[in-house]
């Protein structure tokens, strides 16, 4: 029996869930399709553009994304407590770009005029319905479905449904859970062999991040002995300092590092307008994060059951998480959980919020 979205999360409430919309047809979202002799992997950067948009207008952060050839992943984060912070006219506005009236000659979301806004802002109800929906995971899955299967119908000049009726969705419940779920998703390209390193797993939040870090590495590195260079300046008073980081690829993500020390909780709006707010993932440097999954690849390409004691990255070590736990996870996390996903000690305590009934994970019964 499928369980109610309002069991598993509201939008009321912060809450990181992860999420895998299926394809219903015979026709394959990207790669080459054998039956239209066609090859769609364009589609996976008009994907990812259309997760970036929506990035900016919702109340919602984007922890991790990976786009397969029949199906995609993305671990969202909802931030009620960011969308309260904004006024009615900011409630209004980012919906009306998020679904304009008018469009600019360049297809882009035209500002909405004051009669726009008005009819949302001067509407009680109205209003308040608007401000749940910019922190409902289930409007951004609405939003990003619809509009992916327009585009790709249009391309195949077809009608009807592209996914397959509702997303599967899994609250994540602790950073351990956060940190297998994320991972194993960027993880995803490797492990069905469509890419060999973290850097060529195409339309995956990974990539993104190893591009972005890379051109950060890129810019600290000392100029070659003897290169003249600048004296460095103070950006001008006019320059927005927050512009090196919206040019990055990753902008739109939500950062890897957690360091605040409220964990999940705490609002941290964003710097730039790339994104909803500025709250990391994990309590680990994007360097370290790389490196655990650039290890973990290793692992699952060689078709190896887990770390010799020698290969145990360090980071595993400093989070408490067991070496072949955290191989089970990466390599079957969807099949290991279905409503939420957590600890031990966490998944005893789990109970779905309408029912109260306690959610069950057979595949889940080792002591931590």
């Amino acid at each position: 029996m499928r369980s109610a979205r309002a069991d598993i999360y509201r939008p009321d409430e912060v809450a990181t869930v992860h999420t895998i919309a299926t394809i219903v047809r015979k026709y394959f979202l990207l790669g080459d399709d054998a039956l239209t002799r066609k090859d769609h992997s364009h589609r996976g950067l008009w994907i990812t553009k259309q997760i970036e948009e929506q990035a900016q207008y919702f109340g919602i952060d984007v922890l991790g994304h990976a786009i397969m050839s029949n199906h995609f992943h993305s671990v969202l984060r909802s931030r009620p407590d960011i969308v309260q912070e904004w006024d009615d006219t900011e409630v209004a506005r980012r919906w009306m770009l998020m679904c304009p009236k008018r469009k600019n000659k360049d297809k882009t979301p035209a500002e909405p005029n004051e009669k726009e806004l008005d009819a949302i802002r001067t509407k009680p109800e109205k209003l308040k319905e608007i401000r749940l929906r910019l922190s409902d995971i289930s409007w951004w899955m609405r939003i990003l479905c619809q509009r992916v299967a327009k585009r790709a119908n249009l391309e195949l000049q077809e009608t009807g449904r592209l996914f397959n009726g509702r997303f599967k969705a899994v609250r994540l419940l602790d950073d351990e859970a956060i940190l297998a779920c994320v991972s194993y998703v960027d993880l995803n390209p490797i492990r069905a062999q469509v890419a060999q390193t973290l850097e060529a797993s195409q339309y995956t939040s990974v990539a993104q991040r190893f591009a972005a870090l890379k051109q950060e590495l890129a810019k600290s590195e000392p100029p070659p002995e003897g290169t003249q260079t600048e004296s460095p300046q103070s950006p001008a008073p006019s320059e927005d300092p927050a512009l090196p980081q919206r040019l990055l690829p990753d902008a739109y993500l939500a950062p890897i590092e957690l360091i605040d020390e409220r964990g999940s909780q705490g609002s941290k709006p964003s710097k730039t307008k790339k994104r909803c707010s500025d709250k990391g993932v994990v309590p680990l440097s994007s360097m370290n994060y790389i490196q655990l999954l650039d290890a973990t690849a290793r692992i699952i390409r060689e078709g190896k059951k887990g770390f010799t004691p020698e290969e145990v990255p360090p980071v595993l070590e400093r989070l408490g998480l067991d070496p072949e736990r955290w191989i089970d996870y990466t390599t079957h996390f969807s099949r290991m959980f279905s409503l939420a996903a957590g600890s031990v000690r966490s998944m005893k305590e789990a109970r779905t919020l309408v029912t109260q009934r306690q959610i069950y994970c057979p595949r889940f019964q080792r002591p931590s």
